[in-house]
């Protein structure tokens, strides 16, 4: 397989859809399929089963992912170095973050390391919901700062960094807004939004339940495909939907109200690194975030 047949099934891999990975690539659906259908007559078997309305891989074809993806990484980061090489600087690094205060950890790690690597730069970009690991994947990150769990092939996850307490986000008017805290059996009486569309399964099973922890079901609210839209529904008194409690401080806004959890587990941020490993700046860069969480003031 050549190297851009390797990109363009990849990218299939990702996104289980012929047009949105031709459009990636800037290439025709018809050259996609034509690549697809080539390299399944080379390995004699399907990679990928279509219908008129989905795409998925197959056995075969979650196999050979995996184990493409991590070569991806190596000649990436060979193509990085060779270039900052060329140019005559260390290089950049690129870190990935979900949430505000993730991004403020970031930039405070990104001030000490550029005093102790001055050569190398630091950028950093907000991850979205539906794509949470597209990023770390495709080598366009170097690390990423994410709500845990996370269980992705080609991901490690490293050390936990923030450990956040829960809160309710309610329509202001709702009765539960009232009260100093709330219950996850509290859930059974409001709708709670869902994020739908996501790769991050286990993430959503922990933290947007379907069930309070007596069993009863959990309304159904509406479904969201970020963040932003969050907010906007839970101020129109369409649902409810639980968030770090410290989104209060960056997402207030009328019709909303923050209410205390006192039960269930902490929202815990940690850091997500490629599972081939990285180089040794970028290993400092966690070690500093680690040291800064450390050393935070409450």
């Amino acid at each position: 397989m050549e190297l851009r047949d390797i990109e363009i099934f990849l990218t299939l891999a990702e996104e289980l859809h012929f047009g949105r990975t031709a459009e990636r690539l800037h290439i025709t659906p018809s050259r996609v399929s034509h690549v697809i259908k080539k390299q399944e007559r080379r390995f004699g078997a399907p990679l990928f089963a279509r219908t008129s309305r989905t795409v998925r891989l197959t056995p075969l074809g979650e196999e050979l992912r995996d184990e493409l993806l991590p070569a991806r990484h190596l000649i990436l980061r060979a193509l990085e170095r060779a270039t900052a090489h060329g140019r005559g600087t260390t290089g950049e690094l690129r870190a990935g973050y979900t949430a505000p205060w993730c991004a403020e950890l970031l930039l405070r790690a990104a001030a000490a390391f550029r005093s102790q690597y001055p050569g190398w730069t630091v950028q950093t970009r907000e991850v979205s919901f539906n794509d949470p690991h597209g990023p770390l994947l495709r080598g366009e990150l170097h690390t990423q700062i994410a709500e845990l769990p996370v269980v992705e092939p080609g991901i490690t996850v490293g050390p936990v960094l923030l450990r956040e307490p829960r809160a309710l986000m309610l329509p202001v008017d709702h009765p539960l807004a009232a009260g100093p805290t709330a219950s996850l059996e509290d859930l059974a009486e409001v709708p709670l939004l869902r994020i739908d569309n996501i790769r991050a399964r286990p993430v959503v099973d922990v933290h947007f339940p379907q069930r309070t922890p007596m069993g009863r079901p959990i309304p159904r609210g509406p479904s969201c495909a970020s963040w932003h839209e969050i907010p906007v529904l839970v101020a129109a008194g369409l649902g409810a939907s639980i968030v770090a409690a410290r989104a209060a401080e960056y997402h207030a806004r009328p019709g909303v109200a923050f209410v205390p959890l006192r039960d269930g587990p902490t929202l815990d941020y940690g850091v997500l690194l490629p599972a081939d490993g990285s180089e040794s700046p970028v290993r400092a860069f966690v070690g500093l975030l680690h040291t800064l969480t450390d050393t935070a003031p409450a």
